[in-house]
């Protein structure tokens, strides 16, 4: 595609105003994010847990999960990927929204001491640990379409289709369902502004924490992600530990890492209906 003058002087005119506003929300430095989580560091305490749970490969899970309560997810054999969505218990017309996740706190990258935000500008979920950060916030699930193509015919389950059912099963349907954001998905974009994938990233036993900034619905799809390159579909599981975190502190890291965060909780506690110094618990 050739662009004319006028198109090239508009993409212009958006990267400058981009970036001036990329400037002003980076204005005040963010606390610099920790290496990822060591795969044997963050145990849980046994009287701390809630339910433990098994996804089969190709499977989907659904949950309530309550404000304070943290959901780790396991990535049992390292050649998983767990793709979510999560709702507003109180009103599911609030949800996950991804590209906000991205856009308002300046990163494509999920990894520990990111919040996920919701289309409200609310924080729905905070990643308090993490020993992977290789999570795709981007691509997406699979659908029938991309498993026909990379696998065949057959039996194959997809996020999309996963997700149209945990939805009727949380009273929900079709309109309910939206853009994902995948863990375990070593996706990255590189010098040509292509989507790459490196499997080198996914490790055995990687987990990442995600605790509930306010009572969500969740549902998880254990399907294989669409960049994966595995020529047959992966046969592995994924555990699940619901888990009642620790009060956060003052200066929790996912509350306070960037300005964009800190309003996020601030409208998290307008919501709730608490100060904004009520809203750490």
């Amino acid at each position: 595609m050739i662009l004319t003058e006028e198109q090239k002087a508009e993409i212009a005119a958006h990267t400058r105003r981009y970036n001036e506003l990329k400037a002003a929300g980076q204005e005040h430095a963010p606390r610099a994010l920790p290496a990822p989580t060591t795969r044997d560091a963050a145990p849980i305490a046994t009287d701390a847990i809630i339910h433990r749970e098994v996804i089969p490969a190709g499977w989907y899970w659904t949950t309530r999960l309550n404000r304070g309560d943290t959901l780790r997810i396991v990535n049992s054999s390292g050649t998983s990927t767990v793709s979510l969505l999560a709702w507003n218990s109180a009103d599911t017309t609030e949800r996950l929204n991804h590209a906000d996740t991205i856009k308002v706190q300046w990163a494509a990258r999920l990894q520990k001491g990111r919040v996920l935000l919701s289309d409200m500008g609310r924080a729905l979920l905070g990643i308090t640990e993490d020993s992977s950060a290789a999570h795709d916030a981007v691509v997406g699930g699979s659908i029938a379409a991309t498993n026909l193509a990379k696998y065949g015919e057959g039996s194959f389950r997809n996020t999309r289709d996963n997700f149209i059912l945990a939805a009727a099963k949380l009273g929900l349907d079709r309109r309910d369902v939206h853009s994902c954001v995948s863990f375990f998905a070593p996706v990255a974009i590189d010098a040509g502004g292509k989507f790459v994938w490196s499997d080198a990233r996914r490790q055995k036993g990687d987990f990442v924490d995600l605790r509930a900034e306010m009572d969500l619905l969740i549902a998880l799809s254990n399907c294989p992600h669409p960049l994966d390159p595995a020529e047959s579909y992966p046969q592995a599981s994924v555990e699940i530990v619901r888990y009642r975190s620790a009060k956060p502190d003052a200066d929790d890291l996912c509350r306070t890492a960037t300005a964009e965060a800190i309003r996020a909780f601030e409208n998290n506690a307008l919501y709730l209906g608490q100060t904004s110094e009520g809203a750490v618990r």
